[in-house]
């Protein structure tokens, strides 16, 4: 709200431009978990381990910006729910966690009920039409399009969320300036596309697609067969889609595979909107911030290791 993550390889940084117009930080260490790092190492099951993580450091870096807009738009400062866990003991520690909980089961609760409600929807309406198994998955998957598209539509006429998809854009905008090696100046980066093929927004129509193909090959007899079958190749759907947008990303710069990746780009054209040069701003201050202090964590942390070899 009012801002922009970016993810490093040593810390997560928000900044969220306040009434005032000063952009404040929201800075968090990114803790090295062995076997976590271990698990994202292995295909099919990084992706699960990389969508409960994503839910949870986003619930936490949400939670700040709503506080942050709260204070703004009510004008008293708000009690802080939560903080950086070395800033905020055993307390504040524990309300991380718990926003973090709360993140991961938000999106569950949101994948479970577009993964139930559309197969719900074509087995009470279509069952007894025909018994092609593949065509009934398609219609499934037509069903979840439409429900995701049309959900995505009408809360994108509230202004919080167009303004929420602006600064999306803005945040694609500067990484796809980055990555092309591009000086960070709110000029240069409105020059670039408000769409990119890493997007998340991608992740969720590859999920459709490929949960299409999977759920083929198995069959069942009533509705409640085919919920939980849905339930159960969960984590699987989730493991695949994540592999298909890895390699979508990884072909973007050959002309005859590009393609692949469009239906991700499609659906930003919903999730994104062209930001002002002050959403710019803000995504430019978030990404310099992350990159300022990956350096200096990453620099403290190779003069750590020299020590220890010199002792």
């Amino acid at each position: 709200m009012e801002g922009v993550m970016m993810a490093g390889r040593t810390v997560n940084v928000t900044a969220v431009r306040r009434k005032n117009n000063e952009i404040e930080f929201f800075e968090v260490p990114r803790k090295e978990i062995r076997w976590v790092s271990r698990l994202k190492k292995i295909p099919f099951v990084r992706g699960i381990v990389a969508i409960v993580e994503s839910s949870a450091k986003g619930a936490q870096h949400l939670n700040f910006s709503a506080e942050k807009y709260a204070e703004d738009e009510s004008g008293e400062e708000a009690e802080p729910s939560t903080d950086s866990p070395k800033k905020g003991g055993l307390g504040g520690l524990s309300m991380v966690l718990g926003v973090a909980v709360v993140g991961v089961l938000s999106f569950l609760f949101g994948k479970f009920v577009f993964t139930l409600v559309p197969a719900a929807i074509e087995q009470l309406l279509f069952q007894n039409m025909f018994k092609n198994l593949i065509l009934h998955n398609l219609l499934e998957g037509v069903i979840k399009i439409v429900l995701l598209l049309g959900y995505i539509y009408f809360i994108s006429l509230t202004p919080l969320i167009k303004r929420l998809f602006q600064y999306h854009g803005a945040e694609h905008k500067v990484i796809s300036a980055y990555e092309a090696g591009k000086e960070l100046t709110v000029e240069n980066v409105q020059k670039f596309n408000t769409l990119h093929y890493r997007c998340g927004s991608s992740f969720i129509v590859f999920t459709v697609i490929v949960g299409v193909v999977v759920y083929s090959f198995f069959k069942y007899d009533t509705l409640w067969d085919r919920l939980l079958i849905r339930i159960a190749l969960l984590p699987l759907v989730i493991g695949v889609s994540y592999e298909v947008l890895r390699l979508t990303n990884s072909v973007r710069e050959t002309p005859v595979l590009r393609f692949l990746g469009y239906p991700g780009l499609w659906l930003q054209k919903l999730t994104t909107k062209e930001p002002d040069d002050s959403q710019v701003e803000v995504s430019i201050a978030s990404f310099k911030r992350m990159l300022e202090l990956d350096n200096e964590l990453l620099n403290d942390r190779g003069a750590a290791k020299s020590g220890q070899a010199v002792s």
